[in-house]
């Protein structure tokens, strides 16, 4: 009997045990979604207003992974006021306003210790309402610590002050600037591999270049294939071809780096394509696909040399740039 009354009390003390720690675990809070982490706190007030505005606070709410990119109150504010007196969170354009939302969010979670020295993401942005249209690019750089996109406040990016805000549905990073979307020439300043390009485009004697490339719009954008610092040093150093060039022939070379009109993603560019750029008079470029996989891409010049694209699609709300490694040469 006493054996029996021992068994029993170590099943009752086993069951108590087993309960207490259901109801640990029933207790345990669940994860914060990103919605939630930014409801809760007040420096993101303009950011659940602006969410709230445009329907996305549900979309960062739900299932699913993203990076978020969250301006503090203080740098929406500065953003407000750049756009005009007396703009806000409740009466700036709602299509403006997702638009530049979407351009700070990313469709998978990248904890910073996870971010390389350089790479382009692509945001959430289309650059049209077209269903199938394309995204704005984002390019991520990290030196020791430090995360910046864009290029930085100076050109219409922002730096990361606070990382790695984990949330159940991604993690959010927090920025001292609303992220502006970028244009060719943003993305041209942004990434050291075309500095070179940004120093021709932006000297004295490339003025009119420089000011159309400025000029292009989303309804007349254009693509640009960019040859990055090692192509410059190569042609403008001895014996390269524009090594001496007058200004005029520098911008001739320039000019005969972007096409005519229209936004030409890699995946629409076909084998033995000719493509019009934009001279006076109008010159071609021939645009040469590979047979391996991934599928190369060359652009072949009026002296039959091929430039190869190293960086595909890198997307600005007024065009496209595609990275190449030679100068093209239109003499």
């Amino acid at each position: 009997m006493k054996k029996f009354s021992k068994i029993i009390g170590i099943a009752i003390l086993s069951l108590t045990i087993f309960s207490c720690s259901d109801d640990d675990n029933n207790n345990t809070p669940a994860q914060q979604t990103i919605t939630d982490i930014a409801v809760a706190n007040p420096d993101f007030s303009i950011l659940v207003t602006a969410l709230t505005r445009t329907n996305l606070a549900g979309t960062l709410d739900g299932s699913g992974q993203f990076t978020v990119f969250a301006p503090t109150n203080a740098a929406f504010n500065t953003f407000f006021t750049s756009l005009g007196a007396g703009v806000n969170v409740n009466n700036v354009n709602v299509d403006v306003l997702k638009a530049v939302l979407l351009n700070h969010v990313i469709g998978s979670e990248i904890k910073s210790t996870a971010i390389p020295a350089a790479t382009y993401v692509s945001t959430l942005s289309p650059i049209n309402a077209t269903p199938t249209s394309p995204t704005i690019s984002m390019f991520v750089q990290k030196s020791g610590s430090v995360v910046t996109i864009n290029g930085g406040s100076a050109n219409g990016g922002a730096t990361v002050i606070t990382a790695d805000l984990d949330a159940s549905n991604g993690v959010i990073h927090v920025v001292g600037n609303v992220i502006a979307i970028p244009t060719l020439v943003n993305h041209v300043v942004a990434n050291p591999e075309f500095d070179t390009l940004q120093t021709v485009v932006t000297s004295t004697d490339q003025a009119a270049v420089l000011s159309a490339l400025s000029g292009l719009t989303a309804t007349a954008p254009a693509t640009l294939f960019a040859p990055n610092n090692a192509a410059f040093t190569a042609a403008l150093g001895t014996g390269g071809f524009a090594n001496g060039a007058t200004p005029a022939q520098v911008t001739k070379v320039l000019q005969y780096h972007v096409t005519t009109g229209g936004n030409f993603r890699s995946s629409q560019l076909t084998n033995n394509q000719v493509v019009p750029m934009f001279t006076n008079p109008v010159l071609n470029v021939t645009v040469i696909l590979g047979t391996s996989n991934p599928v190369t891409v060359d652009i072949k010049d009026t002296q039959n040399i091929l430039s190869r694209v190293f960086q595909a699609d890198i997307q600005a709300s007024n065009g496209v740039i595609h990275g190449v490694t030679k100068v093209l040469r239109p003499f």
